[in-house]
């Protein structure tokens, strides 16, 4: 059994688009470049033909891991979401402890993470130690860099 996807409904669609895509246009390029490699000789010995192979390969596992994804996923209604917890799809002001910085990301799931959009995955390690908790609550979170406290300033959908 494939494990749940939360995602908003704009994040489901930019993954629907992405699969009509490849499935289009990649498909006809991947067919393409391997027509033309073809004619280029004996196959046993062309570089290209592999590549392009390998590359039509790459090309439908990422469309089995879209549709993968797309099949597990559940859209959810912020109008009818609690804040009064951190959870999926809640924007969540921290501070960090130790150096009494203040960070705000949009917990998403993994499909959608996007660090340089402040959106964090509620599989990763902040993500889940945030995960559960309420205003004024610390969060311990463990880290390739070691533990981190962060404390919930607050917690918001936008």
């Amino acid at each position: 059994m494939s494990k749940i996807s939360y995602m908003t409904q704009a994040g489901y669609d930019k993954l629907k688009n992405e699969l009509e895509e490849l499935k289009t246009n990649g498909r006809q390029q991947a067919a393409k470049a391997i027509a033309e490699a073809r004619e280029k000789g004996d196959l046993s010995e062309n570089a290209e033909y592999d590549a392009a192979k390998d590359a039509q390969g790459m090309l439908e596992l990422k469309i089995n891991e879209l549709e993968k994804a797309l099949a597990t996923a559940r859209i959810l209604d912020t109008s009818q979401m609690d804040t009064s917890k951190v959870n999926i799809l809640c924007t969540v002001t921290i501070k960090n402890i130790k150096i009494g910085k203040e960070l705000t990301y949009q917990i998403v799931s993994e499909a959608e993470a996007d660090l340089k959009a402040k959106k964090i995955s509620s599989s990763s390690p902040i993500g889940q130690g945030l995960m559960g908790k309420s205003v004024g609550e610390i969060a311990k979170v463990q880290t390739p860099a070691g533990e981190m406290s962060f404390e919930i300033i607050s917690i918001e959908l936008i």
